[in-house]
């Protein structure tokens, strides 16, 4: 389930500066954020990855971190726009949610 709810992310990360109407910067995180969120997926020891060379567990650390610098970043900077600020916040606690609900043990075996 994780690895389908990352493809989403990746797909919404990639469409939503026409959805919401980010500011330019904006849409730049956004877009930098669903190539990294699909490299990582990709990359990822997990049913849905291809290439298998990230442990799940170092996923899960990748999207705490993340989900943390999304959910307070924006509003501890100057240079994103009220919508901006509202998006990333809210898809940190999104990208969080799915954190808590996540055991990031290695769902492979060897």
């Amino acid at each position: 389930m994780h690895g389908v709810l990352d493809y989403v992310t990746v797909v919404i990360f990639a469409l939503s500066p026409s959805l919401f109407a980010l500011s330019e910067t904006g849409a730049t995180i956004a877009y930098t954020l669903a190539v990294v969120h699909l490299l990582m997926t990709l990359l990822t020891a997990f049913s849905l990855g291809l290439i298998k060379v990230i442990p799940f567990q170092y996923h899960g650390y990748v999207e705490l971190v993340v989900g943390l610098v999304l959910a307070v970043g924006p509003w501890l900077v100057s240079f994103l726009s009220h919508t901006d600020q509202l998006y990333f916040s809210v898809m940190g606690g999104v990208i969080l949610l799915v954190w808590l609900l996540t055991t990031y043990k290695s769902p492979l075996k060897d």
